[in-house]
Formats: structure tokens, sequence, C-alpha cells
């Protein structure tokens, strides 16, 4: 079902975030700095910023996944070293959002990124086989939380100081570890118009984005105005 609402995605990379709304029913355009030949909609290259200050007013929601490296717990934790290597964009980016005059949301994994913390999502709230915790800053937007399940008897499959461990849950990201193969990530995801191990791990599952843009259709076409205020 499609709603005649369009969702600008910012800095998109391969489309996780975009074809959960796709299926929630609105029409998905993407702007990433870096060519993106498997994403699955419409798509611009360029500034995401910019691209946010000339046409974020154009669209009925804005979605942007900042890169996370400056703010991310790895580089808080293991790589602290080479956190001077790396730039946050939150505070230009939520500026840049702030002026479209239209709601918006940031998507962040979990760690150091100076932000709300509006809405929490995490796998095992959709049946997936990842945890991948994100969390979201939202303006204009209200959005149901879901329960969090309980990690308590869920274990990610993979080696850990020496040992393999069994596991129901798999680790979407990096290539040692015992990390499972392509098939393994596109299930636990949810994703399988790319098979792209990088692609795959840059991205947010499908299904959360599905439930926001669910929730934020439903409020756009009943209350318009105040959605957008």
């Amino acid at each position: 079902m499609t709603y005649g609402l369009r969702v600008l995605d910012a800095c998109c990379c391969a489309g996780g975030a975009a074809m959960g709304y796709h299926r929630a029913g609105f029409d998905v355009t993407g702007v990433d700095i870096a060519p993106q030949p498997n994403y699955p909609f419409t798509f611009h290259q360029g500034d995401a910023v910019a691209f946010i200050r000339a046409h974020g007013h154009e669209y009925d929601l804005i979605h942007v996944s900042p890169p996370c490296q400056a703010d991310c717990t790895l580089t808080a934790g293991t790589n602290q070293d080479r956190r001077h290597l790396h730039r946050s964009m939150l505070a230009v980016v939520r500026d840049a959002l702030m002026a479209t005059g239209r709601p918006w949301l940031i998507e962040q994994p979990m760690g150091q990124a100076r932000m709300r913390r509006d809405l929490l999502l995490c796998g095992l709230m959709f049946d997936l086989k990842v945890f991948r915790h994100r969390q979201f800053e939202l303006h204009g937007l209200t959005i149901p939380q879901p329960d969090h399940p309980t990690h308590h008897g869920h274990r990610v499959r993979g080696w850990r100081h020496g040992r393999f461990y069994e596991g129901d849950m798999v680790a979407v990201y990096g290539d040692g570890g015992g990390k499972g193969s392509i098939t393994d990530w596109q299930t636990a995801m949810g994703i399988g118009w790319t098979d792209v191990r990088r692609e795959i791990a840059e991205a947010i599952p499908p299904a959360y984005t599905q439930h926001i843009g669910q929730a934020i259709a439903h409020a756009l076409l009943s209350h318009p105005q105040k959605e957008a205020a």
C-alpha cells in the first residue's frame, strides 16, 4: 500500500532503512556521498547535509543515519586512539534538519552520540536473529516504543577468546571471529537485495523503519498539520 508520502533517506548507504519505509508505504529517495549501486530506490549521489538544506522541505519525513565512527561504542572503547580521525556530524545535521520545518529523525548505534534517545529498537523486538540496538532522536514525531525482550537465553554465535560458542544470534559486523555467511547475515537482518558484506554490515534491519514508517504514516495522514509543525 502506498500513501503518497515521501521520505528522504539521507546518508542512506545501501538502503536498509529505505526498504522499511518502502514497506510502510512511503516513496523513498536516498542521498549519500558515496555511490550506492545496490540502493533499491531513487538515489542521488552528493553531500547529504547540502541536499537536506536544498530539498529537505520537499519531503514529508527526513531520516538521517550520519556516519557513526566518531560516536560509536567501538571508537569510544577499543579504538579510542583513532577517535581523532573522525568528526561527529550530529550538530550540523541537526541544524540542517531544523531549518526544513519538516518532521525528522536521526538514527545512531549505541555509544557516545550527543542526542536524545526518544526511541530504542532491538532485533529481538521483531523476532530477528540480531540484537542490533539502534537509538533514534525524533522531531515532530511520536513513535511507539516496543517492549524490549530480555537477552537472557540468547547468545551470539562465533569465536571469542579462542573458544567457539554456539548461539541463536548472528554478529553482523567484521570479518573475523567466526562470523556467519552472507546468507546468515541476509536472513538475520531481513535484507535480500544486496549480497555485499560491507553493505549489510552498515545497514539497519528494514523491520525497524517499517515499524517507524507505519506509525508516522498513520500520524501524518490523521493529523498532517500537527505532525508537520
